[in-house]
């Protein structure tokens, strides 16, 4: 058959099946790599039957918004299933995953089917998916994979199964089964094969072995294994067939029994049929072919004379039977099949007779089908046609008279009482009767074929212990038309499921009991007993089949009716034709397990008689070919005429004969479960992947269906209701540890206590585990939150080892950097000798003979070598004779051997022979025993036979004897039975009528029937219409729950607005008349406000009479949705006018910076302004009183209305629970008739279209609404355009305000629009209430996460703060080392004496310059200590907020709701956080770089500092040495003039150099911004959540602190200048004393530099030239100094791994010994190691991923910046704004640096004014600010709420619009910031070179972290190899342990 393989050719070795059986480290790496998320990863429908892979974005109630990559879609709650993490990615057994559900398990499949792993477990199943493609997974190399290894140890595999059914034989002594199901063309049949043949190895213990060739076939026959792997041929040609998804498909059922002795060897088999499709034989599809037989006849060739033999052609389309479908399939060669059949006859023992008979019969059936009849005119009777396919039949047959063979067909004789008489049959009649004949001999031929094949795998000499059964039978059919086959095919599939959850139900259930658990006990197979009781019960489905069937007027009608009134109503699996079916004319439904299936009852009756002519067949059971009497012996045809009656009589008594095939079939199933309840079942179910035969190809909705259909989904729903994930407590322990060590630690050997406290100490799993005396169970979903936890536990343990690396390794750089710095003394002292002895001569004569101090004598040395090289060779001579006599013995060692094996192989010859003796004795012997037993066998045979035969004799003699006692008693019977007869027919008489009056009870009970299924149908209407009805309310409900929750808090922002812009209006009114029209402005609307109130309760009342309308309530609901949408829209406009007003605020802050020195001179008017102003602020609060006091008035009068609406509401909403109640209970009543109400859709369709049409006028209001919206607008822009009038009038400050006030009104403007939607649901505040008090209950884990953010928040600043410091105290550094690289390159910019003073003076400028770095470093520090006064401040500001929040946290009890979604999205994008730690541990680690270049530079401070000090040391001596000297200079005073002229060019170089220092400090702020913008970065998304929680915070708190920290940073400014102003004073006064000192010094080193001006002379030439080549060599050395950069890098890198490696290596060392001693502390190490290397895996995958996915959206949202490339420029332009304005702060902050000497004097005055004004301004500003504050907060919470309510619609848009707006902008700051640094490049090239030098040394520190980091990455590899071998190691043991207990056996 397909797939067979011919005998002989080369057999080469088996391919390696390792990639289609095992996953590949790549797959496992690609997996890791996937996007997941455990809160977001979920499975949505995709509307074709499959799954997509989304991430949830939002949850509203229970509909969820989703993304299907960059989609968006909704779906329900209940639609949506979790996704399993990606190490359960291709899981070998999908009960074991994490989450059990549909999309999981159809995902598994279809990712390892496209991986070619086409197994896989599902709990007790083995699914296979057919790969329309040849796997070498079934060779002999496979087959030693699987022998003797557990299901655990090697991969999903048939033979798994397999060896595990046969190992269980083995064990238990029980027998086993296998059940193979699925649909056709799914690979049954092949698996089937596979099983067989894998079974015949097992009992034979061949593996691969060949059988001697050297015996020829016909002298031995073939071996019990043989025999059964050829049974396959023979039932394939005879039972299988073409059809439209399989080529080669089974169309019967079998269930092969294989026999095995005590020994496990093989015993024989046998083998049952069920059901094979007798239709085909003469009727197939067009796209299908018939049985492989027929057209295996047509085949020349393979078996000669054969088409002579059978009268057959060679062309299939002569015989109607075969041809009417396909006659050729490309995939079959009938010609090697039919060679293939032929061979298994031969091998099965078939005689040549039985082969030939069976040929013949299967023949004749073809020419059955050629048999034509025409009609004879008018009669009803027909004649004969052609009569030579009838010849054929009977020459076939072994009929003796043809003709009478025509004859029987068309005159058939029938008994009429007694008499016998014919019957004319038409031509269609005829047709049918042979078409009936054809079918009923091939069935009967086929059942021939088995019971032959049976024996011959019958083996009686061996004894039979134990079998294997595998059962090859169709999987549940659902087609589109559903006939007598499918309903038996699907009644099977009922009771072998319900067989399948009842043994389920055991093993699970009976590992629950002796685990100790607490179990329901629950019979999972009672769940399909409806349906079987349905079929098999007294007046069930099959038994009025039967009843029918039998019955001779019955028909098609007769039984459905029948049908429908003993189960339609009575029966809840039994209903009506559903709707949607294909079939129309489709009867009834039956709910099976898999679907509910409409059946068509068409002919069932007919198919179920399966009647023949029984005159045909009494002829031919009159033939002379034995194998037709012997196919119908057990038909009774027309036994008058037989004379064997009586002996017919009797063997049939002893035989049970089935009347109809469904009583046959009902016995062979029951006979099948019998023997499967006797079985320890092992299941396997086929999947058909797709319907076009392509490898790789799955269709999920197709598979789905046949995993319905095969019970795996039923088997995965009962694992959902127990406890699916287990796990021994030793390997739970090891695993989970990590969560609680020091509690498991404690616990000690008490592992069940252990496992305890971890589960307990993890509230999420509560009450979804049990512990088992030696396992804890879970329930489905539970594994992976445990999993959730104990990764977030290595991370944390992770982030602590890396904290200690860290710290490790930068203790080691330390102590490094600090032996170079102790290092540096040593080197200048001997560079300073050096340079004072290099002219010495006396110097020079040392050096030039210190190479010849103890040097060798040249002439001794060679001496002492030759000494030595004598010595050598002599020994080497010795070594050379040793070497020759060795050579000399192994050449006769080797003849020796030589001549040894010559004889060797002599004396083996003769053995050799010996043994070819022995072996053909051997052979001989086997023979002639075989030879024995044969004839032996013959000899019991016959005899056997000839017992049978005399027992025959003598039980036919008794048989006659008592056959004729009974005719005599028959006779006396029938007198009696006509006595009997008359009597009953008086009873039949007293029976009709009472059947009559029955009937009459029947037709009333029918009529009350209808009349009750009617009110049923008018209660289930009633029952969907109020189910919908509720289904509307409870959306309507919580719609209205959320926008009540919005009209309130817009209620209260009312409130609060409304006193702001009064306050506001108050505050800003500088003017009278202007501040009357404003007021006015403000009555007039508070006056259409109140109109409008007062209009919108009208509307109350009449939406409070209409809310008993359901529709009406839709409208609102429309209405609701379109004012949400115009209120997101107006929020956006207030959003963005937000935006410009901080845009504005940051320009005013510039300006506000600009007018520093403008503000200083106006302090004085500042202060009296001020005092007015606090007059003026006082008279403004009298009147806010007022209005406060008039607007709470207003609040109590709406209050006094709302509560009167609130208490009718709760009268509204009290009546319709009761409703909703009482249609609960009527919900409940007929739940279980509610699937036959889906004939209501139609109904349901009108009310929508209705709805439409509602909706529709529901649009044209809102565009009236939106037309009174564009009004509105208009006069808020009116109004916008006076206050831009009168902002052009007031100063800077007052601007501010007034756009403050310009947002109000705006805002008020939307508080209107707010208003008209809370007037018109105002009725639905109580289910505010409701809802609040649940929302109160997570107000305080709300509150928890915000304090959590804010403290990140502040940790993250001062971390920043921290960062920011150390790099402005290292840049200050650097400049100051860069000064002081341009002092030296001075040096050697003089001449002669000059140069000499230069020189000395060089000393004294690096004392000054040195001071005044110190005094620059106190100026930082004041500024620092001033930012920290500010910091002060912004605290103290935050703790007011913090207030403030406290005061607010009243009103976030109303906004709890809306806060849910957001914090859904806060948690997911903190995970984001955690997932994107390790991209923040890199910023981390360019931090560190930078670290270190700050201690570089520290170092090089502290260098020089020490230099100094040297030098001071130095000074001091010399100064002792030139007291002498000093007495005898007499002229002072050109030394006291040149000291002042030093003085005055130290003053200028040092405004020089601060100017410098000022302008390489900014350079270097910039440098830092670019790291600071490069953090950012990398940190956008923790931002991301920041910016949501503080945005408009922020933006607000901007614009409120302006003016205060307008006049805070005036006051710290001038504070600042002044305290550095007295400090430069002060170090003034320090450096003049500091200077007279040096001049003392001066004088007496003058002294010496005059001795020393002839050796400076002498020096002065190689000054200069050493000057050039300096400046020549800059670049050289630059070069050089990058390649020694380099080196080093590599011999750091090269050292950091050779101590890795030493550490690892001793570590290794440790762990080896540790390993000897003690093996189970062995094993317990490898299993944390593999644990742990698990858990490392995981993280680092999800981190790959993660990165990924980051990569990904940074790409998109590159992409996504160019389409916001307006908004970028916008920024750009601000950024640029805000760049001249720090420029032009940075040039008044020089200015003010040069004349600050000037204005000392000055400052003190201004500062004593200042203090003035500030106590003045502080009075009257904290009065403002707190205002402001209110205001703020008012607005914080406003626009909080708008936020949220925009982060539904447009979540996803403004995150890609911040983020591109950063992006942007920070890219064109990099942009002008290059531009800038080029500018500086230009002014200080020397600085940036070093600069560019000290950041590639930063780069190659992080570049030598970054190759640690892949060293310990590599090392953990390593780790994992050995971790793996370890493994394998314990496997070893483990399988030699077994192997051990298993020994003894």
């Amino acid at each position: 058959m397909p797939g067979h393989v011919k005998a002989g050719g080369s057999k080469e070795a088996d391919p390696d099946p390792a990639q289609f059986l095992w996953i590949t480290d790549e797959m496992r790496k690609e997996d890791s790599l996937k996007p997941y998320d455990a809160k977001k990863s979920v499975w949505v429908p995709d509307g074709e039957g499959g799954y997509d892979e989304a991430m949830i974005d939002s949850t509203d109630g229970d509909k969820v918004s989703v993304k299907i990559g960059w989609e968006p879609k909704t779906f329900k709650t209940a639609q949506c299933m979790q996704v399993n993490p990606p190490k359960m990615e291709k899981f070998d057994d999908v009960s074991n995953m994490t989450y059990l559900n549909e999309a999981s398990v159809l995902w598994n499949l279809k990712a390892r089917y496209v991986a070619k792993l086409i197994y896989t477990y599902s709990g007790l199943f083995c699914v296979v998916i057919n790969p329309y493609k040849r796997y070498p997974i079934y060779t002999n190399r496979v087959v030693s994979i699987y022998i003797g290894k557990r299901r655990n140890e090697v991969p999903p595999h048939l033979f798994a199964i397999s060896d595990g059914a046969y190992q269980q034989m083995m064990n238990n002594s029980k027998d086993q089964s296998m059940l193979i199901t699925g649909e056709s063309g799914a690979g049954k049949t092949e698996n089937t094969k596979k099983v067989i043949t894998y079974f015949a190895i097992l009992g034979t213990g061949d593996t691969g072995k060949k059988k001697k060739t050297d015996e020829p076939e016909a002298e031995k026959k073939a071996n019990l294994e043989d025999r059964i792997v050829n049974t396959n041929p023979i039932l394939e040609s005879y039972g299988n067939a073409k059809t439209i998804r399989n080529d080669n498909s089974s169309r019967f059922g079998k269930f092969i029994r294989i026999y095995f002795n005590q020994m496990g060897k093989l015993a024989g088999a046998f083998i049952d049929v069920y059901l094979l499709e007798k239709s085909r034989v003469t009727y197939q599809q067009p796209n299908e072919r018939g049985y492989h037989i027929f057209f295996q006849l047509v085949e020349e060739g393979p078996i000669e004379g054969l088409q002579e033999m059978i009268l057959f052609s060679t062309d299939p389309y002569d015989y109607f039977f075969m041809s009417q479908g396909k006659v050729k399939v490309e995939s079959i060669d009938d010609n090697e099949e039919l060679e293939f059949t032929d061979q298994a006859f031969d091998t099965l023992g078939f005689s040549l007779q039985e082969k030939q008979d069976a040929f013949k019969l299967t023949a004749c059936i073809c020419h059955f089908g050629e048999m034509t009849f025409k009609q004879k005119g008018r009669e009803e009777s027909c004649e004969m046609d052609d009569p030579i396919p009838g010849q054929k039949c009977g020459t076939l047959l072994g009929l003796d008279n043809w003709q009478l063979f025509y004859g029987n067909f068309i005159r058939p004789k029938i008994k009429v009482g007694t008499e016998w008489v014919y019957k004319g049959q038409n031509a269609d009649n005829c047709l049918n009767s042979i078409a009936a004949l054809a079918r009923s001999m091939y069935n009967r031929l086929f059942l021939w074929l088995v019971d032959l094949c049976n024996r011959t795998l019958i083996d009686p000499t061996m004894k039979k212990v134990n079998f294997i059964g595998v059962l090859d039978i169709a999987g549940f059919e659902i087609f589109e038309f559903n006939t007598f086959e499918q309903i038996c095919i699907n009644f099977c599939n009922e009771k072998l499921q319900q067989f399948f959850n009842h043994h389920m139900f055991v093993l699970e259930q009976e590992e629950y009991v002796r685990e100790g658990i607490e179990w329901e006990m629950v019979d999972f197979g009672m769940d399909l007993e409806a349906t079987i009781q349905l079929m098999e019960k007294p007046m069930g489905l099959l038994a009025i089949l039967e009843e029918e069937t039998l019955f001779p007027k019955a028909s098609d009608k007769s039984f459905d009716d029948k049908l429908k009134e003993n189960l339609l109503g009575k029966s809840p699996v039994f209903l009506k034709k559903q709707p949607g079916s294909r079939d129309k004319s489709a009867h009834f439904a039956i709910a099976h397990y898999a679907g509910i299936v409409n059946y068509n009852l068409t002919d069932w009756l007919t198919k179920n008689k399966d009647s023949m002519n029984d005159t045909v067949v009494d002829q031919l059971k009159k033939s002379t070919n034995l194998l037709v009497v012997y196919l119908f012996r057990e038909h009774p045809g027309q036994p008058e005429e037989d004379p064997n009656k009586g002996k017919e009589k009797g063997k049939k008594g002893k035989d049970k004969v089935f009347k109809t095939v469904s009583s046959a079939f009902r016995n062979q199933l029951e006979s099948l479960l019998t023997t499967l309840n006797t079985t320890d079942p092992h299941f396997i179910r086929c999947i058909v992947p797709n319907n076009f035969k392509t490898p790789g190809l799955l269709d999920s909705a197709l598979v789905m269906h046949q995993l319905t259909c095969n019970g795996v989904l039923e088997g995965i729903r009962i694992c959902r209701r127990g406890f699916p994930n287990r796990c021994v407590y030793l390997d739970f322990k090891h695993r989970f540890i990590i969560i609680k060590p020091k509690e498991v630690y404690a616990c000690g050997t008490d592992i069940k206590t252990a496992a305890k406290l971890i589960l307990e100490s993890i509230e999420a799993v509560d009450d979804r585990w049990r512990l088992g005396h030696t396992k804890v169970f879970f329930r489905a979903g539970t594994v992976g939150m445990i999993e959730e936890v104990r990764d977030e536990c290595i991370k944390n343990i992770l982030k602590y080892i890396q904290s200690i690396c860290r710290g490790f390794m930068s203790r080691k750089q330390y102590k490094i950097e600090q032996d170079k710095k102790n290092m540096i003394p040593v080197m200048q002292r001997n560079f300073k000798k050096y340079l004072f002895f290099r002219d010495w001569t006396w110097y020079a004569l040392l050096n030039g003979t210190k190479r010849f101090i103890g040097q060798e004598d040249v002439e001794a040395v060679i001496a002492k070598l030759e000494e030595e090289a004598a010595i050598a060779c002599s020994a080497y001579d010795k070594e050379v004779t040793e070497r020759d006599r060795f050579n000399d013995g192994i050449k006769i060692m080797t003849q020796d051997k030589k001549d040894m094996m010559y004889q060797i192989e002599q004396e083996q010859g003769d053995l050799s022979g010996y043994q070819k003796d022995l072996a053909t004795a051997t052979t001989n012997k086997a023979e002639k025993e075989d030879e024995l037993a044969a004839v032996q066998k013959k000899l019991a045979d016959t005899e056997a036979s000839k017992n049978d035969m005399t027992d025959k004799k003598r039980r036919y003699e008794n048989d006659l004897s008592s056959f004729r006692k009974d005719i005599d008693d028959m006779q006396m019977l029938i007198q009696k039975a006509e006595q009997e007869k008359i009597n009953r027919d008086h009873t039949i008489r007293n029976m009709n009528d009472e059947i009559a009056h029955q009937d009459e009870l029947i037709n009333k009970l029918t009529k009350e029937k209808k009349y009750m299924q009617e009110s049923q149908a008018k209660s289930s209407d009633e029952l969907t219409q109020a189910e919908e009805k509720v289904d509307h309310l409870n959306k309507v409900k919580v719609k209205l729950e959320v926008t009540l929750d919005e009209l309130e808090d817009s209620y209260e922002r009312e409130k609060k607005s409304r006193l702001d812009m009064d306050k506001q209006r108050r505050k800003i009114e500088g003017d009278l008349k202007v501040t009357q029209e404003v007021v006015i402005d403000l009555e007039r609307d508070k006056k259409d406000v109140e109109s409008l109130i007062e209009k919108k309760d009208k509307d109350i009342h009449e939406a409070q009479r209409r809310l008993e309308d359901e529709q009406n309530i839709v409208s609102k609901l429309q209405k609701a949705i379109k004012e949400l949408q115009a209120r997101i829209e107006q929020s956006e406009e207030e959003l963005e006018a937000e935006r410009q007003a901080r845009t504005k605020a940051e320009k005013q802050r510039g300006g506000l910076a600009r007018e520093l020195d403008d503000l200083s001179e106006r302090v004085d008017e500042a202060g009296g302004a001020t005092a007015a102003q606090v007059d003026l602020n006082k008279k403004r609060e009298a009147e806010i009183g007022k209005l406060r006091r008039d607007l709470e008035e207003a609040n109590i009068q709406q209050d006094g209305t709302l509560v009167g609406l609130k208490k009718k509401h709760v009268d509204a909403t009290s009546e319709m629970s009761e409703q909703i109640d009482q249609l609960n209970k009527m919900k409940q009543k007929i739940e279980k008739e509610k699937h036959a109400k889906k004939l209501q859709i139609d109904e349901v369709m009108a009310a929508v279209d209705v709805v439409a049409n509602e909706k529709a006028s529901l649009e044209k209001q809102n565009s009236l609404l939106n037309h009174q919206l564009s009004e509105a607008s208009r006069r808020s822009e009116q109004a916008n355009l006076t206050l831009v009038d009168y902002d052009n009038s007031r100063k800077k400050t007052v601007v501010e305000n007034v756009e403050l006030l310009r947002g109000v009104e705006e805002l008020d403007n939307n508080n209107m629009v707010m208003g008209k939607i809370k007037t018109t649901l105002t009725a639905q505040l109580e289910e505010t209430k409701k809802v609040s008090d649940d929302e109160s209950k997570e107000r305080a884990f709300l509150l928890g996460k915000f304090r959590n953010l804010e403290h990140e928040v502040d940790l993250t600043r001062e971390q920043l703060e921290e960062e920011t410091q150390s790099k402005a105290d290292a840049l200050r550094l650097l400049s100051k080392s860069v000064g002081d690289a341009q002092m030296w390159r001075q040096k050697y910019e003089k001449d002669g004496l000059a140069r000499a003073e230069e020189l000395e003076s060089a000393k004294l400028k690096l004392q000054s310059r040195l001071a005044e770095a110190e005094g620059t470093v106190m100026n930082f520090n004041g500024k620092a200590t001033a930012l920290e006064k500010e910091k002060m401040n912004l605290q103290s500001g935050i703790e007011e907020m913090s207030q403030n929040l406290d005061d607010a946290q009243a009103r976030c009890m109303q906004m709890e709701k809306k806060a849910k979604n957001f914090d859904k999205i806060v948690v997911e994008w903190k995970q984001k956080i955690d997932n994107l730690q390790a991209e923040l541990d890199q910023s981390q680690v360019e931090c560190r770089s930078y670290s270190t270049e700050l201690f570089k530079v520290k170092t090089a401070y502290e260098e020089t500092m020490q230099m100094l000090e040297n030098v001071r040391r130095e000074n001091k001596n010399l100064s002792n040495e030139i007291k002498d000297i000093m007495d005898q200079i007499g002229e002072g005073g050109r030394t006291i003039h040149e000291i002042d002229k030093i003085r005055k060019r130290l003053e200028n170089e040092k405004l020089e150099l601060q100017a410098a220092l000022e302008e390489a400090e900014s350079a270097l702020e910039q440098e830092e911004n670019k790291v600071l913008r490069s953090q950012l970065e990398l940190s956008t998304v923790k931002q991301e959540i920041e910016r949501r929680i503080k945005e408009k915070e922020e933006e607000f708190e901007g614009l409120r602190k302006t003016y205060q920290r307008s006049i805070e940073s005036m006051q710290a400014s001038l504070e600042n200048e002044s305290k550095a102003k007295g400090e430069a004073f002060r170090h003034k006064k320090k450096l003049e004393a500091d200077l007279n000192e040096l001049d003392i010094a001066l004088e007496h080193a003058n002294g010496a530099n005059s001795e020393a001006q002839q050796t400076i002379k002498k020096y002065q030439g190689n000054i200069r030239e050493a000057q050039l080549a300096l400046e020549q060599e800059q670049q050289h050395r630059d070069k050089a100094r990058e390649q020694l950069i380099q080196s080093e890098r590599r011999a750091h890198a090269v050292r950091n791994e050779l101590e890795e490696t030493k550490t690892q290596l001793e570590h290794a060392d440790r762990q080896r010994r540790s390993a000897e001693q003690e093996l189970s502390d062995v094993m317990e190490q490898v299993s944390d190691c593999t644990l742990q290397n698990q858990s490392l895996e995981s993280s680092k995958r999800k981190l790959d991923s993660e990165m990924q996915t980051m990569h990904a959206d940074l790409e998109e949202m590159l992409n996504e910046s160019r389409v916001a490339d307006d908004k970028a420029k916008k920024a750009m332009i601000d950024a640029a704004r805000l760049a001249d304005e720090l420029r032009a702060e940075q040039e008044n902050a020089q200015y003010a640096e040069g004349n600050r000497l000037g204005l000392d004097h000055q400052v003190k005055d201004m500062q004593t004014k200042l203090d003035e004004a500030e106590q003045l301004a502080v009075k009257g500003g904290k009065k403002v600010t707190s205002r402001l504050e209110q205001k703020i907060k008012d607005l914080e919470s406003q626009m909080d709420e708008e936020q949220r309510r925009l982060v539904d619609a447009q979540k996803s848009q403004r995150r890609t619009d911040r983020r591109v707006k950063e992006l942007t902008f920070s890219q064109e700051e990099d942009c002008k910031n290059h531009e800038r640094m080029q500018e500086l490049v230009d002014k200080l090239q020397n600085k940036v070179k070093s600069y560019k030098k000290q950041i590639e040394e930063a780069e190659e520190i992080a570049a030598l972290n970054l190759a640690k980091f892949r060293k310990v990455q590599s090392d953990l590899e390593q780790a994992e190899e050995r971790a793996d071998i370890n493994e394998q190691v314990v496997a070893k043991y483990k399988a030699r342990g077994r192997g051990a207990s298993l020994g003894p056996m």
